[in-house]
C-alpha cells in the first residue's frame, strides 16, 4: 500500500494549507485545469494559486484532511475532509464566524508526474447551510 503522504494530491493539499504556494510550481503543470464548485475553476497553476491566496485570505484555519488516496497509473483519487472557518467573503459566501466541515472527493490526472487536471467535488449546499444556520 502506498503512503498517502507521496501522493501528489496529498502534497498539494498540504502545501495549500501551509500557504506554500510556491511548491504548486513543482506540483502543476503550468496549463493545468482544475474544476471546482462555486465558480473558482482555474486554467492554470497561477490562477490556481490565486485561488489558494484567497481562499486562506478568507479562512485563515483552512484544512484538508486527506483520508485515503487510491491511485491507479496516472490517476489519484482522494477522499478529504475540508473545514475552516469563514472571516471573509470567497466564493460567493458572506463571512458569517461560523465554521464549516464537509466531505469532499478530488480526482487528480496527472501527466509526467503533475497535476494536468482535477475534479473537486464538495457539498456546497452544506457548507452554505453550515455557514448561514439555514439548513434546507
Amino acid at each position: 500500500m502506498r503512503d498517502l503522504t507521496s501522493t501528489v494530491v496529498f502534497r498539494w493539499l498540504a502545501a495549500g494549507d501551509a500557504g506554500d504556494l510556491d511548491a504548486f510550481d513543482e506540483l502543476f503543470h503550468p496549463d493545468a485545469t482544475v474544476h471546482a464548485p462555486a465558480g473558482l475553476s482555474t486554467t492554470s497553476a497561477d490562477e490556481e494559486k490565486a485561488v489558494w491566496r484567497n481562499a486562506l485570505a478568507a479562512m485563515p484555519d483552512l484544512r484538508h484532511d486527506v483520508r485515503e488516496v487510491l491511485v491507479e497509473g496516472d490517476v489519484e483519487m482522494a477522499r478529504v475532509v475540508v473545514s475552516g472557518t469563514l472571516v471573509t467573503t470567497f466564493g460567493g459566501m458572506e463571512p458569517s464566524g461560523r465554521s464549516f466541515t464537509v466531505d469532499q472527493a478530488i480526482i487528480v490526472h496527472l501527466r509526467d508526474g503533475r497535476i494536468a487536471e482535477a475534479w473537486e467535488i464538495a457539498d456546497s449546499a452544506s457548507i452554505s447551510a453550515q455557514l448561514t444556520g439555514r439548513h434546507p
